[in-house]
């Protein structure tokens, strides 16, 4: 169990990283003026996050907390349930909205990542997506296919589009994709 002060000093770190990403972009944000802005010394910071990267890492994970709870135990089609490619368009339609409501964060998350492919968000989204793929369409290579489709999300395109508010089109272009390969 998370200390009183520990847990209240993790939230304002966390809200003060946002509001520091929203107002002046990863760029301006150190580890020093997320301290200063949380009221924390930078020490706090770096004990309890490691690095910029471990920092952005926290608040994507803040995030994306109700959609791991959701393709766990959530009702269908996202949730346990529905037909496998129900399900993967499901999953691919709430990571869109979930980007789309968090665009500055994420970009921020992409931006500070250097080992995006083992981070724990991208190996749990990887093993759902393929296990999904591999019940739908058992000849299709579902490890190699994952990665390509989890690949679009992370691109300048997606961001560009997200902030164009075009992210309808994303997922709908996400869907004919699934559609298309799984036929």
């Amino acid at each position: 169990m998370e200390r009183a002060d520990a847990a209240r000093n993790r939230r304002a770190i966390l809200r003060a990283t946002e509001e520091l990403l929203a107002t002046h972009g990863l760029e301006h944000v150190s580890m020093d003026r997320v301290a200063q802005a949380a009221g924390v010394g930078k020490g706090t910071v770096f004990h309890r996050f490691g690095n910029r990267e471990g920092l952005m890492r926290a608040v994507v994970e803040e995030r994306v907390r109700a959609l791991s709870s959701a393709l766990e135990s959530g009702p269908p089609p996202l949730g346990p349930g529905a037909p496998p490619a129900e399900r993967l368009a499901a999953f691919f339609d709430a990571v869109v909205a979930l980007a789309t409501k968090n665009v500055t964060v994420m970009a921020a998350f992409e931006q500070a990542s250097t080992d995006r492919l083992n981070s724990p968000i991208y190996l749990s989204w990887h093993a759902h997506v393929a296990g999904l793929l591999a019940s739908a369409s058992p000849t299709l290579d579902a490890d190699l296919t994952a990665h390509l489709l989890l690949g679009s999300l992370h691109s300048d395109l997606m961001i560009h589009l997200l902030r164009t508010g075009d992210s309808h089109r994303l997922a709908a272009g996400l869907r004919s994709m699934i559609e298309t390969l799984l036929r």
